[in-house]
């Protein structure tokens, strides 16, 4: 059976708190199978049936909008699409940037399109340098996250489309967890 990570967005943040137990549940009722979560932050592994993860992406949503008071956009991968995103390396491995920064991989449920790319890269400073590759965005965070005005809503703004995003190092994690 094909086994899948979900990233879900706006899950222990926002003041939006979900128990992963809780979560795990919902998964279980779909009927998924070997539902694990990973951190608190909305990244469920699961099994599934069903390959087509369009299908899954929107099962999961209505399912969660029945049971959580706010929308839940969920961005599936493949154990081999999230390998081969934790192995990709964007940004030149000389140019970690200064301590304290950060890479951050935003999940989107398509690839971004030349305008969506144009205008992010509009917002590029020397804290802020992106790259997309497939469906996913790469950020280098030369300094505090928190401290970014593309925090929040406006990167999903820009790019004119829902994301999730995840620090590279949870990302890589999970690839060495669940990724074999």
């Amino acid at each position: 059976m094909p086994r899948f990570i979900a990233f879900l967005r706006a899950i222990n943040v926002g003041g939006h708190t979900v128990r992963m137990e809780q979560l795990r549940h919902l998964f279980e009722a779909l009927h998924f199978s070997n539902v694990e979560t990973f951190i608190a932050s909305g990244n469920v592994i699961f099994e599934s049936q069903s390959d087509d993860v369009t299908k899954l992406e929107t099962k999961i949503e209505r399912h969660l909008q029945k049971f959580l008071p706010y929308d839940v956009a969920t961005f599936i991968r493949t154990t081999d699409e999230l390998a081969g995103i934790a192995r990709y390396e964007p940004f030149a491995a000389a140019d970690p940037g200064p301590e304290g920064s950060s890479l951050y991989i935003a999940f989107l449920a398509a690839a971004p399109g030349v305008e969506a790319m144009r205008k992010l890269m509009t917002l590029r400073t020397e804290a802020d340098e992106f790259h997309s590759h497939g469906r996913e965005i790469y950020w280098l965070r030369r300094q505090s996250f928190s401290e970014s005005a593309l925090a929040g809503g406006r990167f999903e703004k820009t790019v004119g489309m829902p994301a999730t995003m995840r620090n590279a190092t949870t990302v890589r994690k999970l690839s060495a967890k669940y990724c074999k």
